[in-house]
């Protein structure tokens, strides 16, 4: 929890507009208010599972940090969020293909059984504009960095509106949650 309390966030309550592949969170009027836009179909019911099935608090964090960022002219732009665990396991054979094994990928892919990723827990933030916004003030709205390699992924650390956050790890596999 973040300490404070926030209202039902569901994807009803967003603007939705079909455009580039990318999922971007932006203010509009005023308000804080989601914005997804995605040139492929959205599912039937109109919602798109990487920011609806985005756990509440981180998700509630991003609204108001990209709020923020908009009164300093940056737009944030969520590139990913929660993954399946099929898509997740896709992503990781790629990585296996590209870096040549299962040991460097991991240092880039988790596994579904351990990405933050797949229980909504993470995103991964696009423009370098945004992620340098936010490396800078995310601690503020307790989004963090967590890996030095990926300066695009960020997590939620309620803790650091207080203290700070944490330590990054080098790489994923230097993060005890990844060693299951």
């Amino acid at each position: 929890m973040l300490g404070y309390e926030h209202p039902a966030i569901t994807e009803r309550s967003a603007r939705r507009s079909l455009e580039r592949s990318k999922l971007r969170i932006k203010r509009v009027r005023q308000a804080e208010v989601i914005v997804v836009e995605k040139r492929n179909e959205l599912r039937t019911t109109g919602e798109n599972p990487g920011i609806a099935r985005l756990e509440p608090d981180l998700l509630y964090a991003l609204r108001v940090a990209a709020s923020k960022a908009a009164d300093d002219g940056i737009e944030l732009t969520i590139n990913s969020g929660w993954r399946s665990r099929n898509y997740q396991d896709a992503l990781l054979r790629a990585a296996v293909a590209e870096y040549g094994s299962v040991e460097e990928a991991e240092r880039w892919v988790a596994t579904a059984d351990t990405s933050p990723h797949v229980s909504g827990d993470a995103v991964d933030v696009g423009s370098v504009a945004a992620t340098t916004w936010l490396s800078k003030h995310g601690a503020a709205y307790g989004l963090c960095q967590i890996y030095r390699n990926e300066a695009w992924h960020f997590e939620l650390r309620p803790e650091s509106i207080a203290h700070g956050c944490p330590r990054m790890y080098a790489d994923p596999t230097h993060d005890p949650r990844m060693q299951k």
